[in-house]
């Protein structure tokens, strides 16, 4: 065991004395202090007994130390060291270990034994080091929720932690709050004495107005962590943080005031006020922060819903851009549904994401894939890389994704009309996993992910018998008194899939009180409302060149459940008829007037669902003409635009004539 020595040091700075290799206790009132330590153990520390403790040590050069009532330690039958003496150690020790050279020590420890061993082998430490000992020690035992019996009764740890019990008054703001700090972070038990006592000690000194603003913010997040967001100790603390100047904050107290207010988001618009100063100053120190703490101050913005804090979004995303290498999965993942969230997007962002996605490939953690995939679905960003490798991704390491996860990944393929090259492996993966675990799919999350895959023509023909039967449905309706509109809009496409693209498919059909008479919706998930400002400027040139109005008709509802942009009939031999005469039409043209919601993300790929509806029209014999908005840009007057549409609707092999 350790040999440890505890003295203060007469300038009241707390410091911790670790005699070199350390030797076992041999007094009697050593075996009284385990004695009483095991017989007063709370769950994972001890209450502290009152009383004077006399503790004898020895040293590892023979020179024996003792200890009355908390009074400086000198070897016996020498004089004490005198206040200059003392201080001149404590200059000595300081100066052969800095604090940042700890603390990267400490930090880089992966066990509480590791932590012990290094501090044993130090002279002094100020109670700032001894509490941050502690706290990676907590911090490391932090998964068992309790310390292990060896660490518990090591005689270091227990001088550790007696230092902090037996006069909390008499350590410094950061020591305090350090140390109470690492308490809480084993979910102990809220009576225990130590635990109360640093607790009362740091109640009396926030009353007093005595803490500064990085122990009110540790304090802070060790309240909540403790009692819970409800602490009626955190208004008191967010309200002297509100007197302090934010110059004085370091980036790091910034993301904790965030991370504060974050734990009381329905108190957020009282706080505005105080939000866009905290906002606005923020602008200044992205540079400063870590990945860690950009991901934090992200996530913060969301849950607060500061969505008039773009401007700070969009510079912590080129920060972002910057480090992206240097996050984890978990950071990157956060960072990625603040962007979801906010509907940000940038394409320095995407181009570094890609290059990430790409390095990182059969080591992608399921989760941050599906935020990855959200992230492109949402923002209808068909990037191949990324589509790529998370198609290999899971191609080589299915067994790691969720049916939720599995689900996610799969439907912006659809969404964007993307096939990866490896997609005959990618959907033989997906249908083997679907086989073996369909009934562990949520039902609406597996009608989604089917209906994803006809978008791009890979057909869910073996599933579709499930899907239609009312054992299905039933699991899909729940204990609602009828579907939602888009369950039993995707239903009916796939039924209509079933007859147009899959005439060998001879199961049950999806009965008639499933069926829509609109693939609108209102999430216009299946069909996209036509551009009003593109159809205006095509109405116009159609009039010239048809001769008038009369000769088409828009948005038309067909038997379908589709609705064209634009319907012209024509006859037998080719000549445009008024819409209104349904006798002698011997071919009927679409027109689809694809603005730029119908198609990726400043690219000329059509979404799934626009790509789907044409294929549709052409089997159900309609001429599909489509009228691009990049095309309709190019056209410069108007004369342009009726030879650009005569061009469209009358080439040599269409058969039409006006």
């Amino acid at each position: 065991m350790a040999l440890v020595t505890l003295r203060r040091n007469l300038c009241h700075l707390s410091d911790f004395r670790i005699h070199g290799a350390l030797a076992a206790l041999k007094t009697q009132h050593v075996n009284h202090v385990h004695r009483t330590v095991k017989e007063h153990l709370c769950p994972w520390f001890w209450s502290l007994q009152p009383g004077p403790i006399r503790v004898r040590f020895h040293h590892a050069h023979c020179k024996k130390f003792h200890s009355e009532n908390g009074n400086d330690l000198h070897p016996v039958g020498e004089p004490g060291f005198s206040q200059v003496h003392n201080w001149d150690r404590f200059e000595h020790n300081v100066k052969n270990v800095d604090e940042q050279t700890f603390y990267r020590k400490i930090n880089s420890f992966t066990s509480s034994g590791e932590v012990l061993h290094f501090i044993s082998t130090l002279e002094t430490l100020p109670d700032t080091m001894m509490a941050e000992a502690l706290r990676r020690i907590c911090e490391v035992e932090k998964k068992n929720q309790r310390l292990p019996k060896e660490i518990l009764e090591s005689s270091a740890f227990q001088a550790l932690c007696d230092r902090f019990g037996r006069d909390p008054s008499n350590l410094s703001n950061a020591g305090l709050v350090t140390a109470f700090q690492a308490l809480t972070l084993l979910y102990g038990d809220a009576q225990s004495h130590l635990l109360m006592n640093l607790e009362a000690e740091c109640q009396h000194r926030l009353e007093r107005g005595g803490l500064d603003v990085h122990s009110l913010c540790i304090l802070g997040e060790s309240l909540i962590k403790l009692h819970g967001p409800g602490c009626s100790t955190l208004d008191l603390i967010i309200y002297q943080l509100q007197g302090e100047s934010l110059e004085t904050f370091t980036p790091e107290d910034i993301v904790t005031l965030y991370r504060l207010l974050q734990a009381s988001p329905e108190k957020a618009d009282q706080q505005q006020k105080f939000l866009n100063k905290i906002n606005h100053f923020s602008l200044s120190l992205v540079s400063n922060l870590s990945p860690k703490l950009m991901s934090q101050m992200l996530t913060a913005l969301v849950v607060l819903d500061q969505t008039q804090a773009l401007p700070l979004v969009i510079k912590l995303s080129k920060y972002v851009v910057r480090h992206i290498a240097r996050f984890t999965s978990e950071e990157l993942r956060k960072v990625l549904e603040a962007f979801i969230y906010f509907g940000h997007s940038d394409r320095f962002f995407t181009e570094t994401l890609e290059q990430h996605v790409a390095s990182l490939c059969l080591t992608l953690d399921p989760e941050l894939v599906s935020r990855v995939m959200e992230y492109c679905s949402r923002k209808l960003i068909l990037s191949e890389p990324i589509f790529n490798a998370v198609a290999e991704t899971f191609v080589c390491q299915t067994e790691k994704f969720s049916p939720s996860q599995t689900a996610e990944l799969i439907e912006p393929f659809g969404k964007l009309n993307y096939l990866p090259p490896n997609a005959s492996a990618l959907f033989r993966k997906l249908e083997n996993m679907l086989l073996t675990h369909f009934n562990h799919f949520p039902p609406k999350t597996l009608l989604k992910l089917l209906h994803s895959c006809l978008l791009i023509e890979c057909h869910p023909v073996n599933f579709m018998a499930k899907i239609f039967s009312p054992y299905f449905l039933q699991r899909l309706q729940g204990e609602e008194s009828y579907l939602d509109r888009l369950s039993l809009a995707q239903l009916t496409q796939l039924f209509l899939t079933s007859i147009l693209e899959c005439p060998f498919y001879k199961g049950p059909k999806l009965l008639p009180k499933f069926q829509v008479k609109s693939f609108l919706t209102p999430c216009s998930s299946l069909e996209t409302p036509m551009d009003f400002h593109l159809y205006k400027s095509v109405m116009i040139g159609l009039i010239d060149l048809l001769g008038a109005r009369l000769y088409f008709a828009s948005k038309v509802l067909t038997p379908y459940c589709y609705t064209i942009d634009v319907e012209i009939k024509l006859d037998q031999d080719g000549f445009v008829l008024p819409f209104t005469i349904d006798e002698d039409v011997h071919k009927r043209v679409a027109l689809c007037i694809d603005g730029p919601k119908r198609f990726c993300l400043n690219s000329k790929h059509l979404l799934g669902k626009e790509a789907t509806k044409q294929r549709h029209l052409r089997l159900l014999g309609y001429q599909v003409v489509q009228i691009p908005y990049y095309e309709i840009e190019m056209v410069k007057s108007r004369l342009e635009l009726v030879a650009y549409l005569q061009g469209k609707l009358f080439s040599q092999n269409s058969g039409g004539h006006w």
